[in-house]
């Protein structure tokens, strides 16, 4: 049983078959017999076919005659079935195969476009999270700011409500003095320093300001504030005065520079001792000096 097929690629083969035939008996025609084997002439390929409306009409009819002769065979149960040309059949098949990569790629350009306005729209939030929080840090950055300000102005007012005014509790220079040495004997050294600086600030062109500031610079090295006890020895020192407790002063100054390790300084201290105060310093000011200079490591 000869099968056909009712697709127009079908009805198309179907409407060819006259002149698929016309062509090949042609051809046959061309075949020359000359006793002996047959031998096929070659042609010059006619020129193509020009489809004007007349030729077209006249395939319309032809193809209109084969189905219905088919449409005949057919109600007689002879039915005749066309097989479609494998190229064609192969040729449909990639061009499926292609729309359906193409509608692949259309539903993954699809997923893309969203997510990259997904990731647009959170890169957006995120920029204004970052906006706001750069201006609340500036704003706390300003806080801070005013806050210190007011902070050193409070501490600055709080300097100048506590700071020695010039004040003589007995009167006299020397009676201020003798109270702040009776408040040492008696170990109050929190009041003797603050005698002794209220002496300082009162009595300024006193003769005894050099010996308030050495007083007052062993108060403060026994009080572990070494660097107010250096400042005040370099006052007491100030001029190198030949007094009795001048050699002590310059000791103590040098120990405390080698203590915070300014041996280059202490050795200078030590220096000015030889110079000033070795010859009548006692025996033993004069050892003490010496083991500071190995100490320091004085050239």
């Amino acid at each position: 049983m000869t099968r056909m097929s009712s697709s127009p690629i079908g009805r198309l083969a179907v409407g060819l078959v006259p002149t698929l035939a016309l062509t090949l008996g042609a051809a046959l025609g061309a075949v020359v017999v000359s006793g002996g084997p047959a031998v096929a002439q070659t042609q010059v390929q006619p020129p193509p076919i020009a489809w004007d409306e007349r030729r077209l009409e006249r395939l319309d009819r032809n193809v209109r005659r084969l189905e219905r002769a088919l449409t005949q065979r057919n109600a007689a149960g002879d039915p005749v079935i066309i097989e479609a040309d494998p190229e064609v059949v192969a040729l449909m098949g990639r061009v499926d195969l292609m729309d359906q990569r193409l509608s692949d790629l259309e539903a993954t350009l699809v997923r893309m476009n969203s997510e990259t306005e997904r990731l647009t729209v959170e890169l957006e939030a995120a920029e204004r999270a970052n906006r706001d929080l750069i201006g609340r840090l500036d704003a706390l950055t300003r806080q801070v700011a005013e806050l210190e300000s007011a902070r050193a102005e409070a501490e600055a007012a709080a300097v100048a409500d506590t700071s020695l005014q010039p004040r003589s509790p007995s009167g006299s220079d020397t009676g201020d003095f003798d109270a702040a040495m009776r408040l040492v004997r008696d170990g109050d050294t929190a009041a003797a320093t603050e005698a002794f600086e209220l002496f300082i600030v009162t009595w300024p062109e006193s003769p005894r300001l050099g010996e308030a500031h050495y007083r007052l610079a062993d108060l403060l090295a026994g009080a572990d504030d070494a660097d107010g006890a250096v400042q005040e020895y370099a006052r007491a020192l100030r001029g190198w005065p030949a007094t009795n407790w001048g050699a002590e002063a310059t000791l103590r100054l040098a120990a405390l520079l080698m203590g915070t390790n300014r041996n280059e300084q202490a050795c200078q201290a030590l220096g000015e001792f030889d110079r000033r105060y070795a010859e009548r310093a006692s025996a033993n000011g004069r050892a003490r000096a010496g083991q500071l200079r190995t100490q320091a490591r004085c050239g």
